[in-house]
Order: structure tokens, then sequence, then C-alpha cells
């Protein structure tokens, strides 16, 4: 099955692989730019757009052309539109994508056609280990790593037990079970919701209050973050059982999780105040151009993603028919990235660390993230190992 799905569609791969290097960068960019989630492929695009800004719009010469596609959340969508960029407007590169549903969707596409795809979020276990390709490429994590940095946290908090809560889909699936991997306390329950509809977790949250469990573990981006902060508070939980998250608090929901958000800590391998010079840079530049907006996460590693594919085209001097040198370039990840050096695994996922993020009033008054430490250096996922790829 492995085997047929990427030698499947050869005709397809002879047709929709450009034939020549063009006289401009022609990238797609996949996201989603609708709903109440749009906020975060929004923070994406406008990273991308700030780092071709700092590129002067070209790379090594040659103008860049982005064609932004919405995938409206659906795994269908997104695939259609993955096609289209690799079929019809013959992309370089494609690049983006929140969610990992939509990403194992949207792979088979790019991989039959030799497109390099550069997820700027998604990190789904499959691409990690028996879906890795040599078109593949993260500029991320795998979805795993950031709970498992929680988990290590909640131990030396000397936490005993929690109760799970996250959404039935792919990337809920692997974020509990990063937790469970590294977390030595008792489970107490596990919880799954249905994903995107569910903003009720009122019977979620009773059931992990009757569980007896000490704390409880959350993963909700976006609006279900929002929403499951509040009704978490609303419930009268905070002062009772202690809330551990991954992706739930982020510069884009804080606005509107407030005081909410105050003493939840998460984990991420990138906050606005790492200290190197270009992750300054970035950010003051971010604020500047979207004028009441902060960067996230998400929109760093699209900022990076940017970078990753300006390092292989000036590698090939322009000439995106050299697809092996460009390869061999991008598994340097020689570029300056905004979270610090990496390198990467055999499978292109970052080897990286992470810390620990807390909610802070900073110096204007605004509640922001702050990085409190460092819970691992140098992190390697754990499905590396059953990638192919050498």
């Amino acid at each position: 099955m492995r085997t047929a799905f990427w030698l499947a569609g050869a005709a397809a791969l002879v047709l929709a692989s450009p034939a020549f290097a063009g006289d401009t960068i022609k990238i797609g960019f996949v996201s989603t730019f609708s709903g109440p989630t749009a906020v975060i492929g929004n923070d994406m695009r406008n990273s991308f757009e700030l780092a071709l800004d700092h590129m002067g719009r070209k790379m090594d010469g040659k103008p860049v052309e982005v064609i932004y596609e919405d995938d409206g959340q659906k795994p269908d969508v997104g695939k259609q539109k993955t096609e289209k960029l690799v079929q019809s407007d013959k992309v370089d590169f494609i690049v983006g994508y929140i969610w990992s549903n939509v990403l194992l969707a949207s792979l088979k596409t790019a991989v039959d056609s030799q497109t390099f795809l550069i997820s700027a979020n998604a990190g789904p276990s499959q691409l990690a280990g028996e879906l890795c390709s040599p078109y593949v490429f993260s500029t991320s994590w795998q979805n795993d790593q950031t709970p498992q940095a929680m988990g290590l946290y909640m131990n030396q908090k000397g936490v005993k037990s929690v109760f799970l809560i996250g959404p039935n889909y792919a990337a809920g699936k692997d974020m509990l079970a990063g937790l469970k991997n590294t977390f030595k306390g008792e489970i107490k329950g596990e919880e799954y919701t249905v994903w995107p509809s569910q903003l009720d977790f009122s019977a979620e949250l009773s059931k992990a209050r009757a569980s007896g469990a000490e704390s409880i573990f959350v993963f909700y981006p976006g609006a279900a973050g929002v929403q499951f902060l509040n009704q978490y508070a609303q419930a009268g939980l905070k002062s009772t059982m202690p809330l551990y998250t991954a992706f739930t608090v982020d510069e884009l929901s804080l606005p509107l999780q407030k005081e909410n958000a105050l003493g939840v800590p998460g984990a991420q391998e990138w906050v606005n105040d790492l200290p190197n010079e270009q992750n300054k840079r970035f950010v003051a530049d971010y604020r500047k151009k979207y004028t009441g907006l902060r960067p996230t996460y998400y929109g760093a590693q699209s900022y990076d993603a940017a970078q990753l594919i300006n390092s292989a085209v000036v590698a090939v001097k322009g000439d995106t028919s050299k697809k092996d040198a460009m390869k061999a370039e991008m598994e340097k990840a020689n570029f300056k990235s905004l979270r610090g050096a990496f390198k990467y695994g055999k499978n292109h996922i970052p080897v990286q660390s992470f810390y620990l993020q807390d909610v802070v009033k900073d110096a204007e008054g605004q509640l922001s993230l702050k990085t409190v430490a460092t819970i691992v250096e140098n992190d390697q996922d754990r499905f590396h190992d059953k990638c192919k790829m050498k």
C-alpha cells in the first residue's frame, strides 16, 4: 500500500512537473484564510510576506510569485488546491498547511510530482515516519514533540495525575499520545471531542472534575482554545485543577482569553522573546508592518519556510530544476532560523529545543508570552527510525 501511495500517478508526475526553471520563483501557499481559524492562516501569510520583504522580494535575483490558496480547513479542499498549484500553476514549492488531516490528504500530490512541500505547521506522525519523503520538509515539529516537552515539565513539577482532552483528528491524537509518552504520572481519563465543530466542553470538564485527577492537559488551537480556556475558568477549575497545554495559548488567542490565560503554562520551540538578532528583527518589523498584531509560532515557522526555500534557490543559482542539489542544501538547514540553530533528522523534521512559555504583562501592560526556561534541548521526534530515507 505504501509503495502504491508513492508510485501511483506516474503519468501525473510527468504532466505536472515543471520542465524548465522559469524566470520567477513560483510558490504555492495553502492555509486557512476563511472561517474562525483564518486568523492563523493570516498570521502565516503575514510572516511569509515579511520574509519576502526582508529578501527584497527576490531569491537569487529572481522575482518571487506567491499564490495563496484557502483550504477552508477541509482535507478535500486542501487536496484540490494542492493539485491546482502543482498541475495548473506549476509551482516550484508548496508551503503552509495548518492542519494535519489537510496535509495528509494533500501529500501524495506533491510527492508524486516531485514538488517540494514545506510544512510550516502540521506535523503528523506519518510524515515523520512511514510517509517521509525526499520532497517534504518541516519548519515546525512533529506533533508529539511539543506535548512530550510539556510532559517532561509536568514531571519536573511533581504532577501525579492528569485528565486528557483533545480534538478527535490526527493532530489531536498525536498530541495526547505525545503527552502520554513522557508523563510518568497516572492518566485518569482521556476524552476526544468532535473537530472542528464542538465548542462546548462542559461535559468533558465535568468528567475531568469527577475523575479525581490532579490536573488537566489539553490541545485546542484557535477558536476552540479560546472557548475551552474560558469555560475551564468559568467552571471554577482554575483554582483546583491546574491546566497544562499545547498550542492553546498564543498571541492570537490571548486578546480573547485575557486574564484567564495567566498561570497557564505551555511549551513551544519558538517564543517571541528568543534573544537572537534575526528574531528581534522579525518581531519588531512584524509589529511595525501589521499594526496592533503580534507574531506567533505559526508565523515564525512560515518565515523560516521562506528562508529555507531561499537557501535552496541560492544554492542552485535560481535553477529550480536541480532538485537533488536543492534537497541537499535544505537538509543542511543552512539559514538563520528565528528559533536559533537547529538541524534536520533524516526524515526532514527539525531536531531542536523546546521552551516553557508563560503569560505575563509586558512593559505596555499587555498580555504576552515569555520564555521561562528550556525544557529539552536538541529533541528528535520519536518516529524518525520509521523513515526509510537514508
